[in-house]
């Protein structure tokens, strides 16, 4: 099924993960090699596309694994994930229209309207005495949920997508481990 370039994934349509922050988005768990995250994904329906990327360290290779739904989309990947070696996983980007329902402490974060998501964020970070932050792309940060949301366009309107990290003992931020063609995801 073609679905078309900007259509997004009812929540019906998409596969439903949690995620631990620092430890599990899903079914991958951060420090997973990349061989073992695309067996996970297979699992689960994903077809995997593999390429080294430029390096953020000099003495460390990085790749970017790509996962499309390998029944319905062509258009886009779903899930992108990357990998620093000897580390192992260390980013998830989670697209909004092709990727599927992440939830953290009860709230759905992809595919969201992005001021009806702040909202919620925020509500739930100062509930928990957590803080709240912008991020350099002017969105809403939440430290301590080790996640940032960016908003990609569906059609006429912007969808949520959010980058899931741990930045372990390699990185002081997800700035630092994040490689920029993310920070451009769209």
């Amino acid at each position: 099924m073609d679905m078309g370039y900007w259509a997004a994934l009812a929540d019906s349509e998409r596969e439903q993960w949690d995620y631990v922050p620092r430890q599990t988005v899903g079914p991958l768990s951060f420090g997973d090699d990349r061989h073992e995250a695309a067996a996970i994904m297979a699992g689960h329906g994903f077809a995997a596309e593999e390429r080294e990327i430029e390096r953020w360290n000099l003495q460390r290779a990085q790749w970017r694994v790509e996962f499309r739904r390998a029944e319905s989309d062509k258009h886009r990947s779903a899930v992108k994930c990357y990998f620093v070696e000897d580390v192992g996983l260390t980013c998830v980007l989670v697209d909004g229209l092709r990727g599927p329902q992440v939830t953290c402490e009860g709230i759905r974060l992809i595919g969201r309207v992005p001021s009806e998501l702040d909202a919620e964020m925020e509500a739930c970070a100062i509930e928990h005495g957590l803080g709240i932050s912008f991020c350099l792309t002017g969105d809403l940060g939440w430290p301590d949920f080790a996640f940032d949301r960016g908003g990609q366009r569906a059609g006429d309107t912007v969808l949520s997508w959010a980058s899931f990290f741990n930045t372990g003992e390699i990185a002081g931020s997800s700035w630092d481990i994040t490689p920029t063609e993310v920070w451009h995801h769209w």
